[in-house]
């Protein structure tokens, strides 16, 4: 099967991207993440992608990076990450789904399904909508396994690292955990 994958970056790519091999599906990567915020963490994410895009000798398609689109998705929904991650998830799922009936693909997945932090069951039900609206099927796999050993082959290849999910909410919400921590310290 001709698979399009959503990319995140490059840690979430190593694992979705053997498994998928493994399974005998061809697979091109779709970096759109107009989450990720602000442009430099965007930049770092992407250049990282393509240097193992290239070293996985996958192709890695990338649009515009549009972060509008995104803080429109999800405007009224900053707050709670469970009010606005099936948000985030909708858009880029859309996005990829798109592409993909665009281009033949016989079906999408995304490699946000490798990571524990995001919320799975959500991520699940967005891409079977997804599939439902657009007439391509969602190939869902749960990729969680292979989340610690992929971000240990990541940090050996030298990858970009993030510290959290790519939105501005997140960020805050990481540096508010920190910050919490911090005074509990005190």
């Amino acid at each position: 099967m001709n698979v399009l994958l959503h990319t995140c970056c490059a840690c979430c790519l190593l694992h979705p991207l053997e498994r998928l091999r493994a399974e005998g599906h061809r697979v091109t990567s779709f970096y759109y993440d107009p989450n990720i915020h602000p442009a430099s963490e965007y930049l770092a994410r992407l250049e990282s992608a393509r240097s193992e895009a290239a070293d996985s000798k996958v192709e890695l398609i990338v649009p515009a990076y549009r972060p509008v689109e995104y803080f429109r998705a999800v405007s009224g929904r900053e707050e709670r990450e469970e009010d606005r991650c099936p948000w985030c998830y909708r858009l880029r799922l859309y996005a990829t789904a798109e592409r993909a009936r665009e281009g033949g693909y016989d079906a999408f997945t995304t490699t946000l399904l490798v990571s524990p932090y995001q919320r799975h069951v959500d991520l699940k039900a967005v891409g079977e909508e997804v599939s439902r609206d657009t007439g391509v099927p969602f190939l869902y796999g749960d990729f969680r396994l292979g989340f610690a050993g992929a971000h240990e082959e990541s940090r050996e290849r030298g990858h970009y690292r993030q510290k959290y999910c790519g939105c501005l909410f997140s960020e805050a919400d990481s540096l508010k955990k920190k910050l919490n921590r911090a005074t509990d310290r005190q």
